[in-house]
């Protein structure tokens, strides 16, 4: 057997020779129970080391491509019809915002509206550096469990940031969590009850939606504004419903990319104040911000505004670190139930973000990463004015433009979408009931690839309508 392994391709050698020996056992049309090469002789063969060959077995043994024999070696594993490696789903995020299973297929798409970053933005070597210095570093934050609030390394480090920021939080009032869905999981179930009312942005974030209809929790449409949210209609609500809660972004909104001006946001704190009511801050875009901008935790003097971010837009959505910040009483709350729930968080991983905090790396990937969403949010916004498209605001940051191009529903733009290869996330994923809209969320990241740009222009042309 002769694989034809490149080392000068950009595909790792491990994943080469992985795909060579499944499209080796598919061409030669190999029975199950069909013995592979020992690990010793594939290497000398292939001229690579023997760590190479057992992740490749390993891999296929996953796929089950392959079944592992204890002291007699790799034999090919019988697979039922249809269940070929290519064929297994994966989880992601569907065009309507639900998560669902998709095939493999799906990643030859374009998904214009997607909530993250493109890969080859993100900050890898600095992320594999950090990992590596915990790894050699003190035993106790590979094996460990984490204390209740979160490692205290990382929480002075968030201390310092949103000292940046004009948010008074000393380390006792700062939780850490498995990311920001974690920690609107910790508060719903800690500050609410099925039959409570609480009010949400309209249009707003589909994953609070699911987590408080799994709660029995009753949502208020609060309409958002490009100022922020609609005060005459907060104000009505709360005398007529008297709600526990309101859930906003303040920054870079999803999925309409609007801040709040002081002017709404101290209308929203004096309403708060007069209803009595708790504010949950989701601040999850606030490493995108770029110059002033007006957050309710930094105007808070009475701590009803719960404070929550996150590291998964800016530094990595596997690593799932967050934190919020609230008054010590709720805080011993929330922690109790997190070690109920979950048994804390990872201390491994918090170490890792902390020790990026700390030496700086953090801070210089998203000074890149601003400029980067800076000029594209610019380019974008002026060829969709050149296209005819409607932009809901010109947002100050983020990632999110809100768009709709006026005469076009979502259906006959979905299907000029698929024929240039791009998947569109409608607007009615980011109503509270689902309802249909011709808005669309463009994540300025991926707008200048040439399936998006093929698509938004022929949306605007005539002809194609």
């Amino acid at each position: 057997m002769h694989l034809p392994l490149d080392r000068h391709s950009p595909t790792p050698l491990v994943q080469q020779l992985t795909d060579h020996l499944q499209a080796w056992i598919e061409h030669q049309r190999l029975r199950p129970g069909a013995r592979l090469p020992s690990i010793r002789t594939l290497a000398r063969n292939q001229a690579v080391s023997a760590s190479c060959v057992i992740e490749a077995y390993d891999r296929l043994v996953a796929s089950g491509w392959l079944e592992a024999r204890h002291g007699t070696g790799f034999f090919v594993a019988e697979r039922k019809p249809g269940l070929a490696l290519q064929d297994q789903p994966v989880w992601g995020e569907a065009a309507d915002g639900s998560w669902r299973q998709f095939r493999e297929g799906h990643d030859e798409l374009l998904k214009l509206g997607c909530g993250w970053l493109p890969t080859a933005w993100r900050a890898d070597a600095e992320l594999a550096q950090a990992v590596r210095q915990v790894s050699r570093g003190n035993p106790q934050d590979m094996f460990d469990y984490c204390p209740p609030l979160g490692l205290a390394s990382l929480r002075l480090q968030l201390h310092k940031r949103l000292a940046r920021l004009d948010i008074a939080a000393g380390p006792e009032r700062i939780l850490t969590t498995q990311g920001a869905s974690h920690g609107l999981d910790l508060l719903v179930r800690t500050l609410l009850r099925p039959g409570d009312t609480v009010l949400v942005e309209n249009p707003g974030y589909y994953n609070l939606y699911n987590l408080l209809r799994q709660h029995q929790v009753r949502m208020l449409p609060l309409p958002r504004t490009p100022s922020g949210p609609d005060v005459t209609e907060l104000e009505r609500l709360l005398v007529e419903h008297r709600p526990r809660c309101l859930f906003i972004n303040s920054l870079y909104q999803n999925p309409t990319g609007t801040s709040l001006t002081p002017k709404v946001a101290y209308r929203l704190l004096e309403l708060a104040r007069e209803h009595d009511l708790r504010i949950v801050e989701d601040d999850i875009y606030a490493d995108f911000q770029e110059g002033q901008a007006t957050r309710l935790a930094t105007l808070d003097s009475e701590q009803r505004v719960i404070y929550l971010a996150s590291f998964s837009k800016t530094l990595s959505s596997s690593l799932r670190v967050g934190y919020l910040v609230a008054d010590p009483p709720l805080l011993a709350r929330l922690a109790e139930l997190k070690m109920v729930s979950g048994i804390g968080t990872s201390r491994f991983i918090e170490q890792v973000v902390g020790q990026m905090l700390a030496n700086g790396s953090y801070r210089k990937s998203v000074q890149r990463l601003r400029v980067r969403l800076g000029q594209h949010m610019a380019k974008l916004l002026g060829q969709l004015e050149g296209y005819g498209w409607e932009v809901f605001c010109e947002p100050c940051g983020g990632m999110f433009v809100w768009a709709r191009m006026p005469g076009r529903d979502f259906a006959s733009l979905e299907r000029l979408a698929a024929e240039h290869d791009v998947l569109l996330t409608p607007g009615s994923a980011f109503d509270y009931q689902g309802a249909p809209s011709d808005w669309l969320r463009i994540n300025v990241a991926y707008g200048q690839d040439t399936r998006a740009q093929g698509f938004l222009l022929h949306a605007g042309r005539p002809s194609a309508r």
